[in-house]
């Protein structure tokens, strides 16, 4: 069996506040597939977005591993990193604040190619764009607009386009859809799974919309409050949630049929804080089945079925060591 392309082991990412340390990413481990795709999903400020930057490096964890290819991404010094940054991309949530407003389609496209000395020829780089652009379906007439004169689908076709510019191996797409109109979604998601097909991408896709993410992902993971509760294979995680979480999740998708009634779980209670957080489940206090070991340890995510993890006392009765 062949090595994951991602190997990710015990990251965590902290960060320094005047109450403490938050918790953002705490002991997160997976590991994702070459060619295959990872949907993580949670409420907004579970982590979701710092996971993803701290795998590349773009906020510096506090500890764990990134292992791409085998090689651990932590330990590069700052030369190595701009190599392997080539094979490791990013599709920013607004395709409006993630583009340079001073910048041309044509020279966001180009830039990653000029800064790592790709193409050197200016006229074979601008070359590389036009394909580029071709692939992700901006229209040549475009080449020298700018960001604000495009509607939000193109604009996110040109990070989808700036990221393909080195010809990456991995891209963490971080809520690529989320600020588009819904017809639009459907049209980014269909490329960006043509250009997996062909061009053999590996996609960590971080979205908080689980309709989205059911259909374009091989594997989901389910953050809550840094931690990862839950994962499995797509259709299981869908036929067969155990987390209390996850199910509460499931159960908030809308069903577009006015004669299937979905039953709604409700969750009560506060919010645990991530600043500090104790020795404990971190779901405890909006959990329905919440039990009193829940209070008092916190469970270990454990392999309860071929593929499928879960954090959860319900599931294992592992304790996590203190």
């Amino acid at each position: 069996m062949s090595k994951p392309l991602l190997e990710v082991k015990g990251l965590k990412k902290y960060f320094k506040t005047k109450r403490g340390m938050l918790h953002a990413v705490d002991d997160v481990s997976f590991t994702i597939e070459r060619g295959k795709t990872l949907g993580i999903v949670g409420e907004s400020g579970c982590g979701k977005s710092t996971l993803g930057r701290a795998i590349l490096r773009l906020l510096e964890p506090n500890g764990g591993q990134v292992l791409f290819e085998g090689q651990d991404v932590a330990a590069l010094n700052k030369e190595q990193m701009r190599n392997r940054r080539k094979d490791m991309q990013i599709i920013f949530q607004d395709p409006f604040a993630s583009l340079n407003p001073r910048k041309t389609v044509a020279q966001t496209i180009s830039e990653p190619l000029k800064l790592n000395k790709i193409i050197t020829d200016k006229n074979k780089r601008m070359d590389k764009v036009l394909e580029i652009m071709d692939i992700v379906g901006l229209a040549e007439r475009l080449v020298n607009t700018y960001p604000h004169e495009l509607d939000g689908g193109r604009r996110q076709r040109i990070g989808v386009a700036r990221a393909l510019a080195l010809e990456p191996k991995f891209i963490v797409c971080d809520e690529p859809v989320s600020a588009l109109d819904v017809s639009i979604q459907a049209q980014i998601l269909n490329l960006m799974k043509d250009l997996q097909q062909s061009m053999g991408l590996t996609y960590m896709f971080i979205t908080h919309d689980l309709s989205v993410v059911n259909h374009f992902s091989d594997d989901i993971a389910v953050m809550y409050l840094g931690r990862m509760i839950e994962k499995a294979p797509a259709e299981e995680l869908f036929a067969n949630p155990i987390h209390p979480y996850t199910k509460a999740l499931l159960s908030a998708i809308p069903i577009p049929d006015i004669h299937t009634k979905m039953e709604r779980i409700l969750l009560r209670g506060e919010v645990s804080s991530p600043i500090e957080p104790p020795n404990m489940c971190r779901f405890a206090p909006r959990c329905n089945d919440c039990m009193e070991k829940c209070r008092t340890s916190e469970p270990a995510l454990v392999e309860v079925s071929p593929g499928h993890f879960v954090s959860c006392f319900l599931a294992s009765d592992e304790v996590m060591p203190v």
